[in-house]
């Protein structure tokens, strides 16, 4: 079920958010009502993959258990993470690396094993770094064991963050499932929140991918004009941030309408004037889940020369790529930005304060050329892609087709560049602040607000191009 679905937003939610605030006398029964919606907002798609979830529950769950009794003996603890790991990581491998991983032994070595095709269950690759993370940090003591599992469930399978994100460690949300108030204000605020991250998605982010998966489709497998490779690339750049953040925005206003507060996954990444910079500023989340459960537990950056850090980053950017999908363009992306980093690291290039536009504009260039690579299906179409960026096939550099999708589409290219930089923190503020210019401004939030929600709703029902890329990590 998406969240930008006439579903979701007209049946789904509001029976949810009517009944959750009926029982809002009693945290128990509120907590029951958000598990059993979470679990038929996960079945509702794919109904057999709710065991797949069910399973990874029940395991961690006594995972947790034996962890916290055993936290004095380091070896049976550590035992007991080593298990943990190989059967979080394992379910993982079977259902989303399999395959990949038998194609390359058959490449590399001629054997003809039998590559099955099994399906990807939503949003595994992130109700299993919740499991891993909530298991190490009840051993961290960063966060009390769970003994009822229905909390453990809720935790893992919460809908907002289910599918996509961002991802939860355990010790921000364990007291909020106990403790948590609700108020208007915070209901307010995550309707809002949610609408801005529903525009995002539903007018900048589908907008885009017209363009780019029609430059994609031509420039993967033959030859376009450079203009409109680029143009295609550019399109693919806004699209991808506007869908991850629009879904990051709408599952932290879900979160406030329930009265939980999640941590921003989004600080306007094309800003950015380093590779370094703009992982702080990228799925936030994730970052932060490799620096917490890999990065630092390897010695981080504190290590004693500057080669252990190279290695420690190797692996952690290694792990990013191969997170995103089985494929060898992720490889390749994520070592990409492995090389990057390390380089702003040994030369201290990403604390550099001279030539910000000229170091905005490489930060930006990699990123372009990234997702391109992120974007194509194999490294054969992107190479073939990126000869088309650079002019390598001699088909020049305009076409009509580039001249058409500009003038259709100019508007959504203005909005989504003007709107992924702070001008849309500043505009939201300016409207808010409104109230202090008397009674007409006071108004424009609001209105604002249910014009775009309404404009969404009737793209929605006309039924336009509506997929979640992220949805398939």
């Amino acid at each position: 079920m998406l969240f930008s679905s006439v579903v979701f937003l007209f049946y789904f939610l509001p029976l949810v958010l009517g009944l959750y605030y009926i029982l809002r006398f009693s945290v128990t029964l509120k907590n029951m009502l958000l598990l059993v919606a979470s679990l038929f907002f996960y079945a509702w798609g794919e109904p057999r993959f709710v065991l797949v979830m069910l399973v990874s529950i029940a395991l961690n769950y006594v995972f947790a258990l034996l962890v916290d009794k055993y936290r004095d003996r380091r070896t049976a603890a550590y035992t007991v993470i080593t298990v943990m790991l190989v059967a979080n990581l394992g379910m993982l491998f079977v259902y989303k690396y399999l395959a990949f991983a038998l194609r390359i032994v058959n490449e590399s070595t001629g054997f003809g094993f039998s590559i099955p095709h099994i399906a990807l269950p939503l949003g595994i690759s992130f109700f299993t770094f919740h499991a891993i993370s909530y298991v190490i940090d009840v051993y961290r003591g960063h966060g009390n064991v769970q003994k009822n599992p229905f909390y453990v469930a809720l935790y893992i399978s919460f809908f907002p963050q289910l599918v996509a994100g961002p991802i939860l460690r355990y010790n921000m949300i364990a007291d909020q499932m106990m403790h948590r108030k609700e108020s208007w204000d915070k209901f307010a605020v995550g309707c809002c929140r949610f609408i801005v991250g529903l525009s995002k998605k539903v007018l900048l982010s589908n907008s885009m991918a017209i363009v780019a998966d029609h430059a994609f489709s031509m420039g993967g497998t033959g030859d376009i004009a450079s203009s409109l490779a680029w143009l295609g690339a550019i399109a693919y750049t806004l699209q991808i941030y506007f869908d991850f953040s629009g879904y990051s925005d709408m599952a932290i206003g879900l979160a406030l309408m329930f009265g939980f507060k999640f941590e921003e996954n989004f600080r306007y990444p094309y800003i950015s004037r380093s590779i370094t910079e703009f992982w702080r500023r990228w799925h936030i989340s994730l970052g932060t889940w490799f620096k917490e459960y890999v990065y630092f537990p390897l010695g981080g950056s504190r290590v004693s020369n500057k080669d252990k850090m190279i290695r420690n980053l190797l692996i952690v950017w290694g792990l990013t790529g191969i997170w995103h999908g089985a494929e060898w363009t992720f490889v390749i992306w994520g070592l990409i930005n492995f090389a990057f980093i390390a380089l702003e690291k040994i030369f201290n290039l990403d604390k550099s304060t001279r030539y910000a536009p000229l170091r905005h504009f490489y930060a930006m260039f990699i990123v372009v050329i990234g997702w391109v690579i992120f974007r194509s299906p194999d490294l054969l179409q992107a190479g073939n892609y990126l000869g088309n960026m650079f002019g390598l096939y001699g088909n020049g550099f305009w076409s009509n087709t580039t001249w058409m999708f500009m003038k259709e589409y100019a508007l959504f290219f203005i909005l989504g560049i003007l709107f992924s930089t702070p001008l849309a923190l500043r505009m939201n503020k300016w409207m808010v602040d409104g109230v202090r210019f008397g009674k007409p401004l006071e108004l424009l939030y609001p209105v604002t607000i249910i014009a775009l929600f309404l404009v969404c709703v009737s793209y929605l029902v006309k039924g336009t191009y509506n997929p979640f890329i992220y949805f398939n990590f």
